[in-house]
């Protein structure tokens, strides 16, 4: 299971997340990303770097709205060299854009509406859009909002798209305990992300930053012992 810590809250990429990144760099953490919203191209070419030379794979969430919003999201992280831009929900146009490119990509599946973003449809509905979307050429995973759905329950579906893909499944969104943590590993996600929930400080423990991601780095590492 692999926690990726995200530099975002409300969806959005924090003000002081270059320092931020600095204050994490010591913690042992392999994975970390940010929003298109609130990161402007140049802002993504600093964390780009800076978590590079710290040793960490970058996650870039797509979660603008508007499909021009979506690719020119998808172009600048594209210059800022990237590892993996997860989110998204103009598949085919953004594979096109990340031809000839090392970048890993892993859209939503599912319908997705709104800012913060929100996952909608059946359960089947969203298997059935996970499958199409990794039957495609660079596409490489999906970036599942479980935890984002009002109306099914989140392991349930983790587990039906777990089951039903040959792909990671990263879990993005709303997840904030142990529990949640230990139930998307026992439902096959191959990764989860937390962002708002160490800012607000709501895991156990002290309450700064830096020790709410290590509190999220060992949930990570117990549940999947």
């Amino acid at each position: 299971m692999e926690f990726i810590f995200m530099l975002t809250h409300n969806d959005r990429t924090v003000d002081n997340a270059l320092q931020v990144l600095q204050d994490v760099s010591t913690t042992g953490l392999r994975h970390i990303g940010f929003k298109d919203v609130g990161a402007t191209p140049q802002l993504q070419r600093d964390l780009t770097k800076a978590a590079h030379e710290a040793g960490m794979t970058v996650y870039l969430e797509v979660v603008s709205v508007t499909k021009e919003d979506e690719l020119a999201a998808v172009d600048a992280a594209v210059a800022a060299g990237v590892d993996w831009i997860v989110g998204g929900t103009f598949a085919d146009e953004a594979v096109q854009r990340l031809e000839n490119t090392d970048i890993k990509f892993a859209p939503f599946p599912g319908r997705v509406v709104g800012h913060p973003s929100e996952l909608q449809g059946t359960v089947e509905e969203i298997v059935d859009h996970a499958r199409a979307l990794t039957a495609k050429s660079g596409v490489h995973g999906v970036d599942l909002l479980a935890y984002r759905h009002r109306d099914v329950d989140p392991l349930e579906l983790t587990r039906a798209v777990a089951d039903a893909i040959d792909a990671p499944v990263i879990a993005a969104g709303s997840v904030v305990s142990e529990e949640q943590i230990r139930g998307l590993t026992a439902a096959g996600a191959w990764g989860f992300t937390i962002g708002g929930a160490i800012f607000d400080g709501a895991l156990p423990g002290d309450k700064d930053v830096v020790a709410q991601v290590r509190t999220a780095l060992g949930f990570a590492r117990d549940a999947a012992a």
